[in-house]
């Protein structure tokens, strides 16, 4: 794990004008974020607001019966919290690690107090909940009307584009949870994928060899989340750029806990 870390890796917290970020910073906690680890549940109220940098969160919705699907994942283009601002305080939804690694935390109510503050901390977040919202519906829509082999290649690309690299360490059962489906057709969909040369699955892995080539056998469904994120939020940032100076200010939490889950 690379022991560099910046708030600015998240495209949000990188947006915000120079003085609203700086008002933020001191009050930004940076936290381990580990696979499987509950942030949130269903109904319940969010002390504090999330900027995945390396990590990835997954927003599930869970049925009486138990099962549960994804309805829409939060990377380092985002934040978790978007409740806070809509003024609803919790949602129905629960909020679990998908993908295991680093990202700051602040309290909500200093997030919340900023975002009354400055209009252009209230904007940057408005659009960044709807573009949220079209992920939701999209993936509403998807998960109805395409096959599983589109639904994995949608969630694959969605993953790539948070993490930045062609190699992902999942397991197709993990997948088949997000998906909302049975392992036997995410396995499936994958075997159909690795025939046509776009992947090579491992036990565990899942390397992309043609992400052009999953792309054309992707529904539009991804295409329509890409392009309302970059029409609503800023380009993201240059990942060799760095701003300012900023270890001094991390503040790794005290408790102790083991990455080797991630």
């Amino acid at each position: 794990m690379d022991s560099q870390h910046n708030p600015r890796q998240n495209h949000l917290l990188a947006a915000l004008p120079q003085a609203e970020f700086a008002r933020l910073l001191p009050h930004l906690e940076l936290v381990p974020l580990l696979l499987g680890e509950v942030l949130s549940e269903s109904g319940c109220k969010l002390h504090h607001v999330y900027f995945p940098t390396s990590a990835i969160l997954s927003l599930h919705y869970q049925l009486q019966n138990g099962n549960s699907s994804e309805i829409a994942g939060v990377g380092n283009e985002g934040v978790l919290g978007v409740s806070l601002f809509m003024g609803g305080l919790t949602t129905p939804s629960r909020t679990m690690v998908q993908t295991g690694g680093y990202g700051y935390r602040i309290a909500a109510r200093t997030l919340l107090d900023e975002f009354k503050r400055s209009q252009s901390v209230m904007h940057l977040m408005l659009r960044y909940t709807q573009a949220l919202l079209t992920q939701m519906a999209q993936t509403a829509v998807c998960n109805r009307h395409h096959t599983v082999e589109q639904q994995l290649c949608r969630w694959l690309l969605l993953t790539m584009d948070r993490l930045d690299t062609h190699e992902l360490k999942m397991t197709q059962e993990l997948i088949a949870t997000m998906l909302g489906v049975r392992r036997e057709g995410v396995t499936e969909a994958a075997g159909k994928l690795q025939e046509l040369g776009l992947i090579r699955n491992r036990r565990g892995h899942i390397t992309v060899l043609d992400r052009d080539g999953l792309e054309s056998q992707s529904c539009e469904c991804y295409a329509v989340v890409k392009q309302e994120f970059s029409r609503l939020l800023p380009a993201r940032p240059s990942r060799s750029a760095s701003p300012l100076s900023l270890l001094r200010y991390q503040r790794l939490p005290n408790r102790t806990r083991s990455m080797s889950a991630m």
